[in-house]
């Protein structure tokens, strides 16, 4: 078992449903540390580089015309063009933080999750669409935590950090991600 730190994002769907706490409590059953918090709104840049690997697979999953047609409603959702704008982003922190917090997310088509998982009881799929409305995203492998972590925080909105950082002295002394 190791240390690691896992990305949690309560989208606009669990925002607007005010799910949030509902989503926290659940999470607290695998006894993970809160290491980061913050409200967002996500701009375009941004939701693409957080969706860089998704856009190449389902192109090569379901070719261009429709690939592309699921990446451009992902955004859309992600961007809050469903819902609401805000996303709630967490970085919780503890001994295999991952694989717990995916367990209790449940798979992502809401239709296949377990009933008792948070997708399965709140996700849906967006019936003009066919978005997966499964109101969380969570890391699903460490490299893909450390990226998504970097992208969403900075060191300093973490009280704790396991990757590489540095403290850098300007006006205002402040870590930035190595």
């Amino acid at each position: 078992m190791t240390t690691q730190q896992c990305l949690v994002l309560i989208k606009p769907d669990g925002i607007i449903k005010a799910l949030t706490g509902d989503i926290i409590l659940k999470l607290s059953e695998v006894n993970l540390k809160i290491v980061g918090a913050k409200i967002v709104n996500v701009q375009r840049e941004f939701a693409e580089k957080h969706y860089h690997k998704l856009k190449s697979e389902q192109i090569a999953k379901y070719g261009e015309k429709k690939g592309t047609k699921i990446y451009e409603d992902t955004l859309k959702y992600i961007l809050g063009e469903f819902h609401t704008k805000r996303i709630m982003a967490l970085v919780y922190e503890g001994e295999d933080s991952i694989a717990k917090i995916r367990k209790l997310a449940g798979a992502t088509n809401p239709e296949e999750a377990e009933p008792t998982t948070i997708r399965g009881k709140y996700g849906r799929i967006h019936s003009t669409t066919g978005v997966f409305e499964n109101v969380m995203h969570a890391s699903e492998e460490p490299e893909d935590a450390e990226r998504e972590i970097k992208l969403w925080f900075s060191p300093d909105e973490l009280i704790n950090r396991i990757y590489p950082h540095e403290v850098k002295k300007e006006a205002v002394e402040h870590c930035v991600w190595k």
